[in-house]
């Protein structure tokens, strides 16, 4: 079953209204079994997250994904919330320094 479940992908990504430089190439990797969600990425802060979340159809042909997520300096689990269009999509973002700011990632994804 795994084998059948995995899917590959690379997003690349903006960050808006936050200051630091964030990366924005995120390699993907994840496992989908019926609406669950399960996988890793390379993230905004240059480190490894894993996530485990479900996959909600939402309205206008979008997909929202809820879950959580580990690998982020703010928290060792934050919550995962991302709404996708057509491979497009669009995430809350926040940081905590050099001050607190609060913004979104908008991106991407080309899956493979």
């Amino acid at each position: 079953m795994i084998s059948t479940c995995m899917s590959f992908a690379l997003a690349v990504s903006i960050h808006v209204g936050l200051e630091q430089g964030y990366n924005s190439i995120h390699p993907h990797a994840r496992c989908t079994v019926d609406n669950t969600i399960v996988g890793v990425y390379y993230n905004s802060e240059k480190t490894v997250s894993s996530y485990v979340g479900y996959e909600l159809d939402t309205w206008f042909d979008t997909t929202t994904e809820v879950g959580i997520v580990t690998g982020y300096s703010g928290a060792k689990i934050v919550p995962l919330f991302r709404v996708i269009k057509d491979n497009w999509f669009i995430t809350p973002a926040y940081e905590t320094k050099p001050r607190s700011n609060v913004g979104i990632t908008i991106g991407y994804e080309f899956k493979y």
